[in-house]
């Protein structure tokens, strides 16, 4: 056990145990006993607390992700810089890493590659918009949930774009295999760095292979700076042309010819997306005009001599007596060549030097102990270097049991931190039983089975019952005679089997509950306003159908909610023979909606727009007198009279302009009012549509 695994850092984060092991840190699953959740802890390694560039870097990481909040990006909660212990409280993500991912996968699946792709380049959108240059982005540092989203970690050597404009040499210490030219040879990187990385990772998911392998890390990188990738279509002819341009636009050697941002490169494919069959021509620039050599001689210059004083031979194109020829020199670029290898030799020294291995720049190459001699069981608790033991059973040894007999590889060797160590140790031949190591952890279940002689043989397989990540059963069966030294199969629960989401869309809501609840889904129900589709009728799912998960994950089911609100504009004509003004009133299913004042002699109808859903009554009333009804329908977007009654005017007529006397009238005689009960005209039954008899 080390030394950190069940201790509590500054009363508050227990350390539960390790899960990862990276160039400068440990990282431990822990639990935040303040917030109650459970959390990722990367603790500084103790080589390097007094190392004021890893402590840089280190810090580096805090503050690149303090900035950011996104939820393609991981979270950071809290930091402590003391001098005793440094690190760092992060997200704890439930996942596998993408190089994990695709060293899984027997085959490539093109529309998750766009998938990861699209989350990636929208986290880095994120991340470039506030100045964060990732500089290390590879499959090692991007991890996948089980429900397929992704989260962009390891910000240990981002910079501050806007404080930071030049990548020196010494810390260009990216993966050689994602590396960006640019920042493989020294010079200035930004944001295109990122994008050429995710180029190459997409390059790696649609092809199943990366753009430039070799021997070595410096061939790689010699390739970076010169050669070409394959198309990947002549390696996966299913790869749309589309899909083929944007990658290679995105790996272009020069940062000029490449998306200018994530957000462009993000915006092509979500084009794709729309359009499968899309292409998009790009087009870059290429000196299409070659040079031409002639020997050089008295038509260069009048004294023999070339106008450039050196010895290069020099061309005349279309010279005539009025325009004499334009001289083109050519250049040698043998020596630009030398100058691009020998640049990449030294960053690949450099990073060698300064990481211990180029290849992922982020292990530790130790010496490796001599354990011959020593106790299993010690090395085991003892291992600080976090060693994979491989234990093969010495039956002949006359030492006791459980001693060390032979190691491969053997003492004095350099090896990685966490690199595969084979251990020989003494056992008797007696026979032993297969000890019961059902529901306990791969790590778990292996450790018993050599502490019992036995070796193990792991083979995963789907369980609904049986928790991702620990044992389903053994074979042979529990309790069954073994001789010590013997193999033991054991079956590891992937997690529930993966199933697909059906398609619901267009289903009621229950039957598309029905349908995902059968398949083993959680199903989570949200109404939508203004879909166009009739209550309770399945619009959308997340995750979308036919795409993959496992029993127990939700999918949430967006259906309508039956508010599809429309305007209606209603035209209603108003009583003739009325000379003045008339106070109009109207009402939606009894609620007073709003009012007007209306005069018929000057506009013998009233024009109203009203916006609502489904099917609402209108009523009209004027002066206080109920004047019609009508429905209107505006899931239709028409309206139709269904009752019309009759305006009495109860206002004596106006005398004419005329008759009427320049004196002011007398105030002592009362008007008299009008009786007259003449019903207004019969007014015909209209529609948004047109008029109903």
């Amino acid at each position: 056990m080390d030394k950190y695994t069940g201790k509590r850092l500054d009363g508050r984060y227990e350390i539960h145990e390790l899960v990862g092991v990276g160039g400068m840190a440990w990282v431990y699953r822990g639990y935040d006993l303040l917030e109650q959740r459970v959390v990722a802890v990367k603790i500084l390694k103790d080589e390097f607390l007094h190392n004021a560039e890893f402590i840089r870097r280190f810090k580096n990481e805090s503050k690149a992700i303090a900035l950011l909040s996104h939820p393609n990006i991981i979270k950071v909660y809290d930091v402590s810089f003391g001098d005793q212990i440094q690190y760092i409280v992060e997200e704890f993500i439930d996942g596998i890493t993408l190089r994990q991912y695709l060293d899984q996968q027997t085959k490539v699946n093109l529309p998750e590659a766009v998938h990861f792709t699209m989350e990636i380049l929208d986290a880095l959108q994120h991340a470039h918009a506030r100045g964060i240059v990732h500089r290390d982005i590879k499959p090692q540092n991007i991890m996948v949930l089980p429900n397929g989203h992704i989260i962009v970690t390891d910000f240990g050597i981002a910079r501050f774009a806007r404080s930071e404009t030049r990548t020196i040499t010494d810390k260009a210490i990216g993966s050689v295999h994602y590396i960006a030219p640019e920042q493989a040879r020294g010079d200035l990187t930004d944001e295109k760095a990122d994008i050429y990385s995710v180029g190459v990772m997409l390059y790696e998911m649609t092809t199943g292979q990366l753009p430039f392998e070799a021997e070595n890390a410096v061939s790689v990188a010699i390739m970076q700076l010169q050669n070409d990738p394959r198309p990947p279509r002549d390696i996966n002819p299913n790869i749309p042309r589309g899909l083929e341009e944007i990658t290679l636009k995105a790996m272009q050697k020069d940062p000029a010819q490449r998306y200018q941002s994530a957000g462009e490169m993000l915006e092509a494919l979500r084009a794709l997306v729309q359009n499968p069959g899309i292409t998009f021509n790009y087009n870059y620039f290429v000196d299409d005009t070659p040079t031409r050599y002639i020997a050089m001689d008295d038509s260069i210059r009048s004294d023999g001599q070339n106008p450039y004083g050196d010895d290069y031979g020099y061309t005349e194109e279309g010279e005539t007596p009025e325009r004499p020829a334009h001289k083109k020199k050519k250049r040698n670029k043998i020596p630009f060549i030398i100058t691009g290898i020998a640049a990449a030799f030294a960053v690949v020294l450099i990073c060698l030097a300064f990481a211990g291995v180029f290849r992922s720049c982020s292990t530790q190459t130790v010496t490796l102990d001599n354990f011959v001699g020593r106790l299993l069981e010690d090395v085991q608790n003892n291992n600080p270097n976090h060693f994979q033991f491989v234990i093969v059973a010495d039956t002949d040894s006359e030492e006791p049991e459980g001693t060390i007999t032979n190691q491969n590889p053997q003492a004095g060797t350099q090896v990685e931190a966490g690199a595969s160590i084979t251990l020989e140790v003494a056992q008797s031949s007696d026979e032993t039983t297969v000890p019961d190591i059902r529901n306990q952890t791969r790590e778990q279940a292996q450790s018993t089975l050599e502490q019992n002689g036995l070796v193990a043989r792991f083979e995963e397989q789907a369980d609904d019952d049986v928790e991702e990540g620990h044992v389903i059963s053994v074979s042979p069966e529990v309790g069954s005679p073994i001789q010590r030294g013997e193999t033991v199969t054991v079956q590891i629960s992937t997690g529930p089997e993966e199933i697909t989401v059906p398609n619901v869309v267009g289903d009621t809501l229950s039957a598309a509950t029905q349908a995902l609840e059968a398949e083993g889904f959680v199903v989570d129900s949200q109404p939508q306003d203004d879909t166009g589709k009739d209550e309770n009728i399945v619009v959308s799912t997340t995750p979308a159908a036919g795409t993959s998960g496992k029993k127990g994950d939700t999918v949430t089911v967006y259906y309508s909610s039956g508010k599809n609100e429309k305007t209606i504009q209603i035209v209603i004509p108003l009583p003739s023979n009325v000379s003045h003004d008339v106070a109009l009133r109207y009402y939606l299913d009894g609620e007073q909606a709003g009012s007007a004042t209306v005069n018929p002699s000057y506009n013998n109808t009233w024009t109203h727009e009203i916006t609502g859903s489904n099917t609402q009554t209108l009523t009209v009333e004027l002066d206080g007198q109920q004047y019609a009804t009508y429905r209107l329908d505006f899931n239709a977007g028409s309206y139709s009279l269904t009752w019309q009654g009759s305006y009495v005017d109860q206002q004596t007529p106006s005398q004419p302009p005329q008759s009427q006397p320049e004196s002011e009238p007398d105030s002592s005689q009362p008007e008299t009012p009008s009786t007259s009960s003449e019903p207004a005209d019969p007014l015909p039954a209209t529609s948004s549509e047109g008029a109903e008899p």
